[in-house]
């Protein structure tokens, strides 16, 4: 019998700190960890990050993707950013992930990840840009509560 309320599984919460070793590898919380033992996809994010998605969350979304017609361009593009920058990833014994070097690349991580838990998914960042989206966040999140305050 599980431990975890039902509400409890593939939510990821929290902000963590985490080194990159020489490898490309960084640990992943240990509370994120159950959750994605089948599996991850990681993936460009919309922002310089990285988004992170347990193996059927993942499916989840690529059953809606591959539902949109594909004579349609804008579906094409986003079929292809997300898919052609998506790599399948495992925890190591250690639970470290070691994060592909063009996504690294691409989200501008060095030798320091930011993993923020996101309901459904997490992201990684670089410090820097991890810095610069929460300066943004604080600073809209009047504007951005008042847009979704009816919906919840």
């Amino acid at each position: 019998m599980s431990t975890k309320s039902p509400q409890a599984e593939n939510m990821f919460l929290g902000t963590f700190e985490y080194k990159i070793d020489e490898k490309g590898r960084t640990p992943l919380p240990p509370r994120f960890r159950d959750d994605l033992r089948q599996g991850m996809v990681m993936t460009q994010g919309l922002e310089k990050c990285i988004t992170v998605y347990p193996v059927e969350e993942w499916q989840s979304i690529s059953d809606k993707m591959a539902a949109q017609s594909a004579n349609r361009s804008k579906a094409r593009r986003i079929n292809r950013f997300a898919f052609a920058t998506a790599f399948m990833a495992e925890l190591d014994t250690q639970g470290r992930v070691a994060i592909p070097t063009p996504l690294r690349k691409y989200a501008g991580i060095d030798n320091v990840a930011i993993v923020a838990g996101i309901n459904t998914y997490f992201e990684v960042w670089s410090k820097d840009n991890w810095e610069a989206e929460s300066d943004l966040m604080e600073s809209e999140a009047w504007q951005i509560s008042e847009g979704i305050e009816d919906r919840i």
